[in-house]
């Protein structure tokens, strides 16, 4: 009879997204499209994490200044649109700066792109130099989903994979 297999404690988050940045390096290596590293980005955190609603990238537009455009995504349709400033996307573009939003309808001027969406977390995506070019939006349907283990764990993933977090 065999003995059976030890029991492992759970997966951590911190180590859960440190796995998926180490998966993301090796699925990205040598590719140096944006598009293509966010479109990648996008699907395996989706695929990852079960409370993610809502994951992708909302573009700097260069031909529209202050304007971001929908990027590469996984879930239901996204706001094509957003002007810094508005919504959790756009104050996260003008502040540079993560924003974890326990109650979306708790935020002052939030866009409801799918009024499914309960809570929120976004992360300002700089390039090398540290300029702007896009933001990280991952939404959820439960109230308070995101943490300081979300944020640490999505700017680890951009910095490694974009430059800059």
């Amino acid at each position: 009879m065999r003995a059976p297999a030890p029991t492992r404690a759970p997966e951590t988050k911190p180590l859960r997204y440190l796995r998926l940045a180490d998966e993301i390096d090796a699925v990205l290596e040598g590719e140096p499209d944006r598009v293509a590293r966010m479109a990648s980005v996008a699907a395996l955190l989706a695929a990852e994490f079960e409370t993610y609603f809502w994951t992708g990238f909302y573009r700097v537009d260069p031909g529209r200044e202050r304007e971001l455009v929908v990027g590469p995504y996984q879930g239901t349709l996204g706001c094509l649109r957003i002007a810094f400033g508005r919504g959790v996307c756009g104050a996260a573009a003008d502040e540079r700066q993560t924003l974890i939003v326990p109650d979306v309808e708790a935020f002052p001027d939030h866009i409801a792109c799918d009024s499914r969406s309960r809570s929120e977390i976004v992360v300002p995506v700089l390039d090398p130099d540290g300029a702007l070019i896009a933001v990280l939006d991952v939404d959820s349907t439960d109230l308070a989903a995101f943490d300081q283990d979300d944020a640490t764990g999505l700017e680890t993933i951009i910095r490694r994979v974009f430059g800059k977090a």
